[in-house]
């Protein structure tokens, strides 16, 4: 039976960060993965890097090509007719991508000397090292690293068949547009994937059961996002609404709900999303073969740390507390392969970015107003639009604005939100300021390029402290 010193179950970003990290620190490391792509073959990057993140982040961006040809080039003095786009060509290039960044991980693997066990990892049991059953064999961990990440949650009484009732790896692979899509959840995947079928044709609803639209987010940048989303996207968002039946005749969904009101409506489309959150994937680890504990909704308990209550037991991503973002997890592995190598890891939960990739994309990092209100911390706001920026009138982008959030008495920055193009990249700025518990005062003197988007982050800074100079 082949002995490591680190099994890491699961080679999602959690996963096989933490596998490369502590080879890296010298450990003898196996990760376990049971992942297979459409052909059957085994494949590393779970589901962020083959259904996931990355795909969804290539249709995006070959749809915002597709608009901006159709409708924001004529600023530009580009004028073009007959534009048509190839919806095979567009997935084949996604996949392209997916094989390109799954087969890197091999190769880092390779490089760093970490050895892929393919198969289904199951823990079988305990004592001074622990046994796991890793697809057809069997193999002995000092230590473990749980990273089994996370899977579409359903609903009851609706069948997924990711034909014409789809999650996030269905949705991502329709062989057509729909004329009509409906979308259940107005979270981040129901936003991104939603967007991306409307500017490709699609005529889109999306049913939220929240009563509040991005309720995790600013309300600022809610109220902006939701502006732009159903008066300048023409995206289709009712609120509050329950679902009832969801029926199918000759290959057309009906859908039953009930309106905020309590109004009874239908809807009927010709493929369904549904994007109601996810759930961690720990069913048959065989928890319960080493007395692994975990919470009503499956979570695996950690402390800060990642550590288990069992010894050298460790859990990261998406099967633990926390947000479920793949690069919370990724720092979470690296922090568990140090602890594990005898060094000192450590993740700032406080610090980490939120991103919602539509256009314009939406990030944020620490606490939102309405939290730091609920909370009676004293603070003041600083913000500033796109709409005064050169750099975002060059690329017909003005839409959006950066808010700061500063402690009232210290200055320190608490939070920074944005609505914008590249939201994504400029929020990197705010996460290193807070990391390095940084004041508004700090960003405000730091020289920014001009032009460019980032001043907008420098004018917002200067906006807490009322004297932004350009607005």
């Amino acid at each position: 039976m082949k002995s490591f010193d680190v099994v890491v179950i699961g080679a999602g970003p959690a996963g096989y960060i933490a596998a490369i990290r502590a080879a890296q620190l010298g450990l003898s490391v196996a990760c376990i993965e049971k992942w297979k792509t459409p052909k059957g073959d085994f494949a590393l990057g779970g589901t962020c890097l083959n259904v996931g993140c990355i795909p969804s982040k290539a249709l995006l961006e070959s749809s915002e090509n597709y608009e901006r040809v159709l409708h924001n080039f004529k600023a530009h003095g580009i004028t073009a007719s007959g534009v048509k786009f190839d919806l095979k060509t567009m997935l084949e290039r996604k996949d392209r991508i997916v094989g390109k960044m799954t087969s890197g991980i091999a190769g880092l693997f390779k490089k760093n000397k970490v050895t892929w066990l393919q198969g289904h990892g199951k823990l079988l049991s305990g004592g001074t090292t622990w046994k796991i059953q890793a697809g057809e064999e069997q193999v002995e961990a000092k230590n473990i690293i749980i990273a089994t990440g996370s899977k579409a949650r359903h609903l009851p009484g609706i069948p997924v068949d990711n034909k014409l009732i789809c999650d996030n790896e269905g949705a991502l692979a329709f062989e057509s547009v729909p004329q009509r899509l409906g979308v259940i959840g107005a979270g981040v995947i129901g936003l991104e994937l939603g967007s991306v079928w409307r500017r490709l044709g699609s005529t889109v609803r999306v049913l939220e059961a929240l009563p509040t639209f991005l309720g995790a987010a600013d309300e600022a940048v809610a109220q902006e996002a939701w502006k732009i989303f159903t008066k300048g996207q023409a995206l289709d968002i009712e609120l509050g609404v329950k679902i009832g039946a969801v029926s199918e005749m000759r290959k057309v969904l009906s859908i039953q709900y009930n309106g905020q009101d309590g109004s009874s409506k239908t809807f009927d489309c010709d493929r369904l999303i549904i994007s109601v959150g996810r759930v961690p994937n720990t069913e048959d680890l065989g928890a319960e073969n080493i007395g692994l504990k975990l919470d009503p909704k499956g979570f695996i308990e950690v402390d800060k740390n990642c550590r288990t209550a069992l010894p050298r037991v460790y859990a990261v991503g998406d099967v633990v507390r926390g947000p479920m973002l793949a690069h919370k997890g990724e720092d979470e592995g690296v922090m568990v392969a140090e602890i594990i190598a005898g060094h000192h890891g450590h993740v700032n939960y406080d610090a980490i970015p939120w991103v919602i990739y539509t256009a314009p994309e939406i990030a944020w990092v620490g606490k939102t107003e309405q939290q730091l209100k609920a909370e009676g911390i004293a603070y003041r706001t600083g913000r500033f639009p796109f709409a005064y920026n050169g750099r975002a009138l060059g690329r017909e982008e003005p839409e959006g604005f950066v808010k700061i959030l500063a402690d009232a008495r210290t200055d320190r920055i608490l939070g920074v939100h944005a609505i914008g193009s590249l939201a994504s990249e400029l929020i990197a700025e705010a996460v290193v300021a807070m990391e390095f518990g940084a004041s508004s005062e700090d960003i405000a003197r730091i020289c920014h390029a001009h032009p460019s988007m980032s001043e907008v982050m420098r004018e917002a800074a200067l906006a807490v402290d009322k004297r932004s100079l350009n607005g």
